[in-house]
């Protein structure tokens, strides 16, 4: 691994680190008429016009916080008072249910995605094939240890025989947004996100679409906390998979 690559990556963990210790030290237990909700990064837009909808109908305030499914998993772990955690698959979520912290009748699959390649706008760089990602000096994904993203991306790497040459290009990345945002500010030259980021972005373009054959199976999972006391934890995920959020995530290009 070359210097510079070394260096990008032990930043990345440096500000994994720092997030982390930022987020554990300023979470204070939500007020009664706040509903704290852990989310997938790729969420954020969706789910903030799904919980403005769920606000006007029952008065109840949705908080959201947003990250990597694995680290938001292991902030529920170690006590943080979220009532409601959306994951970018189920692995995650299955893992708290083997922890008692989530029953299994609580939780629910109810989206997926598909897994784009992106550049810079204007770049002119043409990703026609996987094997056209060998020729990329630096490729961000959200790294595969923590984020559901990069996990995929690794899957669909590994199945087509190219992850290991890929690997010393990889920049990883705190969670999808970030690994978009690498891309649009030309820190990497190309980048594998959701499609639903891609096109939330004016500062990109889709190179290469990973066809849904080749692709793993992406699911989103949304669960109430066993320790959540708010009964509206359980309204809101109703909601999430009602016909009026199913409308909105279906706008934002979700896969339904």
């Amino acid at each position: 691994m070359n210097r510079r690559l070394r260096n990008r990556r032990c930043a990345a963990v440096l500000m994994l680190l720092a997030l982390t210790c930022f987020v554990q030290g300023c979470r204070k237990k939500p007020s009664n008429n706040e509903l704290l909700v852990f989310a997938a990064a790729s969420m954020a837009d969706a789910l903030a016009e799904v919980g403005r909808d769920f606000e006007a109908e029952t008065g109840q305030t949705v908080v959201l916080s947003l990250g990597a499914s694995r680290d938001l998993a292991r902030q529920i772990r170690a006590g943080a008072p979220a009532a409601v955690f959306v994951s970018a698959d189920a692995e995650t979520v299955d893992s708290l249910v083997g922890a008692n912290l989530v029953r299994s009748e609580d939780r629910r699959s109810f989206a997926s995605n598909r897994l784009v390649v992106v550049v810079k706008k204007g770049a002119g760089r043409a990703i026609r094939t996987p094997r056209d990602l060998l020729d990329v000096p630096h490729l961000a994904v959200g790294d595969p240890k923590l984020v559901p993203a990069g996990s995929y991306a690794k899957q669909w790497l590994d199945k087509e025989g190219l992850w290991t040459e890929v690997e010393r290009h990889v920049v990883p990345s705190l969670d999808v947004r970030a690994a978009l945002a690498s891309v649009e500010t030309g820190h990497a030259e190309a980048g594998i996100v959701y499609r639903t980021d891609a096109a939330h972005s004016q500062r990109v373009d889709i190179a290469y679409e990973v066809p849904v054959e080749r692709a793993p199976t992406i699911s989103y999972v949304a669960a109430r906390l066993a320790s959540a006391q708010n009964a509206a934890a359980g309204r809101f995920l109703d909601f999430l998979t009602g016909s009026k959020a199913r409308a909105t995530f279906a706008r934002h290009g979700f896969v339904l």
